[in-house]
């Protein structure tokens, strides 16, 4: 019976090690609040998501997003927007993914706009290589 307690102190310290290694991927100068809106694939390597404008214009959302290489090597960014409804739930079929090259200590601004009206949220999924 003791093994138990253990076992769930075992997947508690897990499960906290791993919340903790999600947060930190992001680059540390994003700001909480714009991190909050980027699901990044990996580690951030040195691109950070500086500045997000959420705009709605006639009933449907836009976004821009200022993307910061923070190195001095160049790094290549595979991004795309999901957009949810007021549920979580994905809205309309999804973006692509797109490549976009930012250069050492460059800075590059990504735009989307919502497929509907539905679209109240979004996420920005990034996936970061160096070149």
């Amino acid at each position: 019976m003791n093994f138990r307690p253990s076992l769930a102190a075992a997947v508690l310290v897990a499960g906290c090690a791993t919340a903790t290694a999600m947060a930190q991927q992001h680059d540390p100068s994003t700001p909480a609040a714009v991190a909050a809106k980027v699901a990044l694939r990996g580690d951030a390597n040195g691109i950070a998501v500086r500045e997000m404008r959420i705009v709605r214009k006639n009933d449907i959302m836009t976004v821009q997003a200022d993307l910061a290489n923070t190195g001095r090597s160049d790094r290549t960014v595979f991004y795309r927007f999901r957009w949810l409804d007021s549920v979580g739930n994905q809205v309309g079929d999804g973006e692509s993914w797109k490549q976009l090259g930012v250069l050492g200590l460059g800075q590059q601004t990504v735009k989307s706009v919502a497929p509907t009206g539905a679209a109240i949220d979004l996420r920005l999924e990034m996936n970061v290589e160096t070149r």
